[in-house]
């Protein structure tokens, strides 16, 4: 009965939630352990079981040597993950657009909280991009078989960590017990912070526990969340559920979780060798190569679906529909292109792209732009964040900062300069607001970014609005929120030298 259930690693921590950077050096398996005794052992002050943002910046700056901006940029990107509601959005929008000064910020902030245990684990979930250099001296961190997942061209894939589902079941499984050390209360625990053949598991660790898994009963395909299914009595045998103190055996519901776990059937992976082919670019004439676009199906409505395009080439693509509404979307290796997805999206990762211009619809969490040359990306997300880029604009409207990893080359930020009819109400659809907008405060996150000559803003005389070419229905008749002053000005102007000369034409009286 236990083999009935079937487990596997959630999408969203790892693509949407896990940095795509190196952690900071104290954000560590033992350092975390630390934090977990530490919030319990201040349950009354605000730590446990929900930690309060006063309470996290204070271990994040006072124990684990953070900054303060990165204290919060953890605390953010996981509250982003998880929700809230767009409506409570728009309202922590709106509440953060009103203050006037660094201390109202604070004072709003200090009236938030996150689920202790989940944030435990999702800062856990950044070790996912730590660089081991005695895993890559014995070849098991790059090129590794476990690590490779197919693209839609059949080649490896390995690159994306963040998009790799077998990456992340790898990673659960190598780390399950850390994981499921970090959840136990204190007296579950040795003296060297480490459990026992007798330490028992809280049903509320569990919980949190459902925020990395979930999975499925073989005779119904609906998703289930981890700590449901392990409350199944025919399960208790297996996983060492106890009715009476409502806890977990910890060595047999690790050998249950590892006997249940399986690939993700709803992860990139089996989209790409069973997901629907799109034929939403149609090959051009002369050219050799054809997209590849792939879309999960929409197997159950609790999991947002993926959609894949890859080797777009010399194309306008443009596309609204069901289909892209709440998806993930990979763009890969993309050429010489216009690519147009005007749909509430999920998540973006533009990778290995060139010479192209991306106009995305409102993105939810996170648009991610990785390993891209001379590309415009033109969005209003919930988060920025560039990796090894050369020479990309961005015209953005965004209410965090944009999140300047590695490697990146002359970035150039601008304001968000264009619209489509259905726009304001896709941004209302993800819980995004024209204020507060931090397109041009972008953040310098890794050390090798600390230069900041990488990124400059766009100057005034440099800018244009840009005007997205399809007829649609809807109300949005002009950029949400309008734009900086400065850039207004220039418009302006321009607009009055066409006027003048238009004039002087109109009063030269010339014959036809």
């Amino acid at each position: 009965m236990a083999a009935a259930v079937r487990l596997w690693v959630r999408t969203e921590p790892f693509l949407v939630g896990a940095l795509p950077a190196p952690p900071p050096a104290r954000l560590t398996p033992h350092y975390l352990r630390k934090v977990a005794a530490y919030a319990r052992a201040r349950a009354d002050q605000g730590c446990f079981p929900r930690l309060r943002w006063p309470c996290w910046r204070h271990i994040a700056c006072g124990k684990l040597q953070l900054s303060r901006d990165i204290a919060w940029l953890y605390f953010e990107l996981f509250r982003g993950l998880l929700g809230p509601a767009p409506p409570l959005r728009l309202r922590w929008a709106e509440a953060e657009a009103a203050c006037a000064s660094a201390e109202e910020l604070e004072r709003e902030r200090s009236k938030l909280s996150v689920d202790t245990l989940q944030f435990l684990l999702f800062l856990y979930v950044q070790q996912l991009h730590k660089v081991s250099l005695r895993r890559s001296l014995l070849g098991d961190e790059w090129p590794s078989p476990r690590t490779k997942s197919p693209s839609l061209t059949g080649k490896s894939a390995g690159g994306n960590k963040n998009w790799n589902d077998q990456e992340h079941l790898a990673f659960v499984q190598s780390h399950l017990l850390d994981i499921l050390e970090l959840l136990l209360e204190p007296e579950q625990l040795s003296a060297s912070s480490h459990s026992s053949c007798s330490s028992l598991v809280s049903f509320e660790a569990v919980c949190a526990l459902s925020f990395l898994l979930e999975g499925t009963v073989s005779s119904s395909g609906t998703v289930r969340p981890l700590h449901e299914l392990a409350l199944r009595q025919p399960c208790h045998g297996h996983n060492g559920f106890s009715k009476g103190s409502r806890t977990f055996s910890l060595p047999k519901l690790e050998s249950w979780l590892r006997s249940s776990l399986t690939a993700n059937p709803l992860g990139m992976t089996v989209c790409l060798k069973a997901g629907r082919k799109l034929a939403w670019a149609q090959q051009v004439e002369g050219t050799t190569r054809r997209a590849k676009i792939a879309c999960s199906a929409r197997v159950v409505p609790e999991v947002s679906p993926m959609v894949i395009m890859s080797q777009v080439y010399r194309q306008t693509l443009a596309k609204s529909s069901d289909t892209l509404v709440g998806a993930h979307v990979r763009i890969h290796r993309c050429n010489e292109s216009f690519i147009y997805l005007l749909s509430p999206l999920r998540s973006v990762t533009i990778e290995k792209c060139r010479n192209s211009t991306f106009v995305l619809g409102p993105v939810g969490t996170s648009v991610h732009v990785q390993s891209c040359d001379n590309i415009k990306v033109i969005v209003v997300c919930h988060r920025l964040s560039l990796s090894s880029t050369t020479g990309c604009t961005f015209h953005t409207l965004t209410p965090t900062q944009p999140l300047i990893l590695s490697g990146n080359q002359a970035v150039s930020f601008a304001p968000f300069h264009t619209h489509y009819p259905m726009l304001e109400d896709h941004m209302a659809q993800v819980g995004l607001a024209t204020l507060p907008n931090y397109w041009d405060s972008p953040m310098l996150v890794c050390r090798d970014s600390g230069d900041m000559n990488v990124f400059r803003l766009l100057p005034p005389s440099d800018f244009y609005t840009f005007v997205i070419p399809f007829e649609m229905e809807g109300d949005t008749t002009e950029t949400p929120g309008g734009l900086p002053q400065e850039y207004q000005e220039v418009l302006n102007q321009r607009e009055q030298k066409v006027q003048a000369w238009q004039r002087m034409v109109r009063e030269a009286g010339l014959t036809r």
